[in-house]
């Protein structure tokens, strides 16, 4: 009997990590997710985000480990004895005869199957995030153009189980990045990069806390759109295919993220401006759940931020289209991968 009660109140103790909390009743109307359960929110949900972040770790862990890095090791170490067997090697051209691969022969390839499958678990997450986020905002009948929807009926609470889902992943993905990046290698954009993710970790808690989720949603969902393409192109890039490949995927990502981050979500924006104050009382009234005031919606937090990115995409486009230079990672230039030492040597 003992030694149930206490596997029982391990299993209540571990439940908020690994499942949503604060369950309500479902309201009496609704227009979307009438099928699923809803959620009210609370300080347990910092848990969930908790057990998020855990599980995240050992899938990218095991994506890299078994996938991606396996992968890319076997192709560029196949690329690289087609290299040496068409006598293309400083070796072979130096008729020192030598068989083996040279020190910097792999340290580039070590480096290439590193970035490769760091970038893999970007296209991983990306990609299914984005599709579950298009999944939520269509069946909160959000649209690209006419955005009142996202105001009409504000607070939006309760929240139902996915819209819930959706935001405490995300939200828990971005605290992750600001854990890797701190255990990887600074690079020369590190700061701007812990910077941007501290701030887009604190605008989802705010706005979570505030009940904004369904601006908070639509802009999430145009953000990831072009985050699909941009791991992509680098990928292609570190295992060493064509940079033709490299650079239409770049294309499309530079595409997506011109329509999407300067199209969309500044209709968003607009909507946040103008369309906000015709739909929702801005007053203080924390009882029923109204956050928004005149001081709030000036200053724009929810949805000034992704503008912080735009620098960083912006360098890499003129890169590409004005330099005419190939599809190229700005954030590898000055990575400790071993190469550098090599060079200052020579």
């Amino acid at each position: 009997m003992a030694s149930s009660l206490t596997q029982l109140k391990f299993s209540e103790l571990l439940q908020p990590f690994f499942s949503l909390s604060y369950p309500v009743p479902k309201p009496a109307q609704t227009e979307s997710f009438t099928d699923s359960s809803y959620y009210a929110t609370g300080p347990k949900d910092l848990l969930f985000v908790v057990g998020v972040i855990a599980v995240m770790a050992v899938l990218r862990d095991i994506t890299r480990i078994y996938v991606f890095e396996p992968f890319a090791k076997w192709k560029l170490m196949a690329d690289l004895r087609t290299t040496r067997t068409n006598g293309h090697t400083n070796g072979h051209a130096n008729g020192n005869g030598r068989s083996k691969p040279s020190k910097k022969e792999l340290q580039k390839v070590n480096h290439g199957v590193v970035r490769f499958a760091e970038q893999g678990w970007a296209l991983i997450y990306y990609t299914a995030q984005w599709c579950f986020g298009v999944y939520v905002n269509v069946k909160l009948q959000h649209g690209l153009i006419s955005h009142s929807n996202l105001w009409i009926g504000y607070p939006h609470t309760p929240l139902a189980g996915p819209v819930k889902f959706y935001y405490l992943t995300q939200t828990a993905f971005y605290t992750h990045q600001i854990l890797v990046l701190q255990a990887e290698a600074h690079r020369k954009d590190h700061i701007q990069m812990m910077s941007h993710h501290f701030i887009t970790v604190f605008l989802m808690g705010l706005s979570y806390a505030f009940h904004c989720t369904r601006v908070g949603s639509i802009i999430m969902v145009l953000m990831d759109t072009c985050d699909i393409y941009l791991p992509l192109g680098k990928m292609t890039k570190y295992i060493g295919l064509p940079h033709q490949i490299s650079d239409w995927v770049f294309a499309v990502f530079m595409l997506s993220w011109f329509v999407t981050r300067h199209i969309f979500y500044n209709l968003v924006l607009w909507s946040t401006i103008f369309d906000l104050p015709k739909f929702i009382d801005l007053e203080w009234k924390p009882e029923i759940g109204k956050f928004l005031t005149v001081e709030y919606h000036h200053s724009h937090l929810p949805t000034d931020h992704p503008t912080l990115m735009v620098r960083y995409h912006h360098q890499v486009a003129i890169r590409v289209v004005v330099h005419g230079e190939e599809a190229d990672d700005v954030r590898s230039d000055d990575e400790d991968d071993g190469e550098s030492d090599d060079k200052k040597k020579d």
